[in-house]
C-alpha cells in the first residue's frame, strides 16, 4: 500500500473523529466500535514495510512505545468525553477540551516518536501511523461503551467528566 494512500487515509480519518467529538451525538453501535480500527489495523499490517529491516529492534521499539501511548491516550480521551443518558435511553457524547488535549498530546508524542526513529536511522512509515490510530480509536471505543453501561438517566444534567 502507499504511503500517500496510508497519509490521506490517516487524515480523513482524523479530521472526521475530531469533527465529531465536539458535537452531540448519540454513542455508535456496538459494530462501529471494532469496524475503523480493525479496517486500519488491516490496512497496516499488511504493509510489508511496517517493520524497517534494517533496524528491526528499533522499530519494533518505536511501533510498541507508539501502541502504548495511543492505548493510554484512547483510554484519556474516552474518560474525558461528556457522556449521558436521555429520557429515551439513548446515550450520547461530546467531546470536551480535556479531549482536544488528549489529541493534541497524542500529536506531541507522535512527532517525538518520529523524531527519535529518525534520529536513530529508522526508515518510518505511514502503516505504524495506521496501526497506532486503529489502538487509540478501538480504545476509546471501549472505554465510552464501558462507561455508558454504568449510567443513569441523566436527562442532560451535567456529568461529573465536565
Amino acid at each position: 500500500m502507499s504511503a500517500g494512500f496510508n497519509v490521506l487515509i490517516v487524515l480523513a480519518v482524523t479530521i472526521l473523529v475530531i469533527a465529531r467529538q465536539f458535537r452531540a451525538r448519540q454513542l455508535d453501535s456496538e459494530k462501529r466500535v471494532w469496524l475503523i480500527p480493525l479496517i486500519l489495523a488491516v490496512l497496516s499490517l499488511r504493509d510489508p514495510a511496517l517493520v524497517d529491516p534494517h533496524h528491526q529492534v528499533a522499530a519494533i521499539c518505536l511501533i510498541a512505545v507508539g501502541m502504548a501511548v495511543e492505548i493510554a491516550l484512547g483510554s484519556v480521551w474516552g474518560w474525558t468525553s461528556r457522556l449521558w443518558r436521555e429520557s429515551d435511553g439513548s446515550v450520547w457524547v461530546k467531546g470536551t477540551p480535556a479531549a482536544l488535549a488528549a489529541w493534541l498530546g497524542m500529536m506531541v508524542v507522535r512527532g517525538g516518536l518520529y523524531g527519535t526513529g529518525a534520529a536513530l536511522g529508522v526508515r518510518q512509515g505511514t502503516s505504524d501511523l495506521l496501526l497506532a490510530l486503529a489502538a487509540l480509536l478501538l480504545v476509546r471505543g471501549l472505554v465510552l461503551r464501558w462507561r455508558a453501561e454504568r449510567l443513569v438517566a441523566s436527562y442532560r444534567v451535567p456529568t461529573l467528566t465536565e
